[in-house]
């Protein structure tokens, strides 16, 4: 029996996918670490930490833009992968895609509540646990929910509707920063910078974090089946993000460190904030500095619910997970039983509270130097098997852009392994295992229940936007 495709909406511009990506990637991980990425290498060192990872992250980039538009299906790696590589390498591919994503977005909500309680102090009422340290209330929790739910709603109902807040809260964000830096370089002072490095380890600490603050470029593989753009101007728009949120980084550490002096810094509730106060020299600036710190967290938590739920519709809609991820809703052409289901794994972190920051941070970077290994293999493979696919981007020099990507990623990856030098903790690994555990029984499952599928129709449904 055939199987019926179900496509999306093609509803992005230009403007919406160039929001969509630089948005992601920004987010509120600034905001809360600037000032501990440049106590830990100094301003310079922090910043070298994130050229060197903009620049590696460039010849990831440069796949993504060859691929993106030789493939321009929704799923991003799982096509890629797919096409390369084959069936299970998809799923590796999708599996750690979805959890990448769903990783930084977990803790999207206890940042918002965060932010929210620098404003305006939210009652602590109802104890439930403490995580780290960081006690968790009821009454906080419940604003991270609240504001979950929203924006399941608004991903539910369109993919439009999340490009329009995408957008909207992008501006919002770069007029603070914009705000920021001038502040500090008019109030602030240069001997507020020293230590300008600290060690190599403080250096490699810093650049441990680079791939969890660049993830999101990547969100636009996934939004290839919605975006009205023409191919050739996908590429641009890809190597574009990633520069305009290395400069972002670079300048925001910067502000950082001219604006307040290190001990305002390191003993600040929320570092940028507290740096801003201090600069201008009067705390109602903290707080401005705070509503653009909300909407990147809003522009973050947007773009990763809004990839997620693609990345596991992708799958789904081949078959290779189980089917009522697949459902489109009739109205709206959105993903909406995956959108459910991310934002569901959304509101249920808003329970853990801010503690668990540096575990979804770290294991979702894991998740993603797992994407990049994958998508720069099948570069190489597709290369190789079929130099006959149709390019509109053909990246130059290609077997030293492979070689460096693959090269890339393996680097990542031993950070994070037991012999590299900022190892996961035992809970990190624990929710890196339990996520491809479930992944992989659903993954079997959907074998089992679609056995008679065949490899045709599968790559129908995969390779097929009308």
């Amino acid at each position: 029996m055939s199987e019926k495709n179900q496509t999306l909406e093609k509803s992005f511009k230009q403007r919406d996918v160039l929001a969509m990506a630089f948005g992601t990637m920004i987010g509120w991980g600034w905001i809360m670490l600037s000032g501990q990425w440049a106590a830990s290498a100094g301003m310079l060192g922090a910043i070298g930490a994130y050229a060197v990872g903009a620049v590696l992250c460039v010849f990831v980039g440069l796949v993504y833009a060859e691929l993106t538009p030789a493939i321009p299906f929704t799923g991003g790696a799982v096509v890629f992968s797919y096409k390369a590589m084959g069936y299970w390498p998809a799923i590796l591919a999708g599996l750690a895609t979805a959890f990448a994503y769903l990783g930084v977005a977990a803790w999207e909500g206890p940042a918002f509540a965060t932010a929210l309680n620098y404003i305006v102090p939210i009652p602590q009422i109802g104890h439930l646990w403490s995580i780290q340290g960081s006690d968790v209330y009821v009454s906080v929790c419940l604003v991270s929910v609240i504001v979950s739910v929203v924006i399941t709603i608004i991903n539910y109902c369109g993919a439009k509707q999340a490009a329009v807040m995408q957008t909207i809260a992008t501006m919002g964000l770069i007029a603070v920063g914009v705000l920021f830096l001038s502040g500090g370089v008019a109030f602030g002072d240069i001997e507020y910078t020293k230590p300008l490095f600290t060690s190599f380890n403080g250096f490699t600490a810093v650049l441990l974090m680079v791939p969890a603050m660049f993830v999101g470029f990547d969100v636009i593989p996934q939004s290839a089946g919605e975006m009205d753009v023409p191919l050739n101007k996908i590429p641009k728009i890809l190597i574009i993000s990633i520069c305009m949120a290395a400069a972002w980084y670079m300048l925001m550490i910067f502000a950082t460190c001219i604006s307040a002096p290190g001990e305002i810094r390191a003993s600040g509730v929320i570092p940028v904030a507290d740096a801003m106060a201090y600069a201008f020299g009067n705390p109602i600036w903290g707080k401005i500095c705070i509503i653009g710190a909300m909407c990147g967290i809003l522009t973050s938590w947007n773009g990763f619910l809004y990839g997620g739920a693609r990345v596991l519709f992708s799958l789904a809609n081949a078959k290779m997970l189980p089917g009522f991820l697949a459902k489109v809703h009739p109205k709206h052409h959105t993903p909406c039983n995956a959108v459910l289901f991310c934002g569901a794994i959304s509101t249920f972190s808003c329970l853990l509270g801010a503690g668990a920051l540096t575990w979804f941070v770290n294991a979702s970077s894991f998740g993603v130097v797992i994407v990049y290994l994958m998508v720069s293999l099948s570069f190489i493979v597709l290369r190789v098997k079929q130099p006959e696919l149709q390019r509109p981007y053909k990246v130059k020099y290609a077997k030293l852009v492979g070689a460096m990507s693959v090269g890339v990623s393996l680097f990542f990856a031993y950070l994070y392994l037991p012999m590299g030098p900022s190892p996961l903790v035992g809970t990190e690994w624990a929710l890196v295992c339990g996520w491809f555990a479930l992944g992989l029984i659903l993954a079997l499952y959907a074998r089992w229940r679609n056995n008679h599928v065949s490899s045709m129709e599968r790559e129908s449904l995969l390779f097929t936007t009308d």
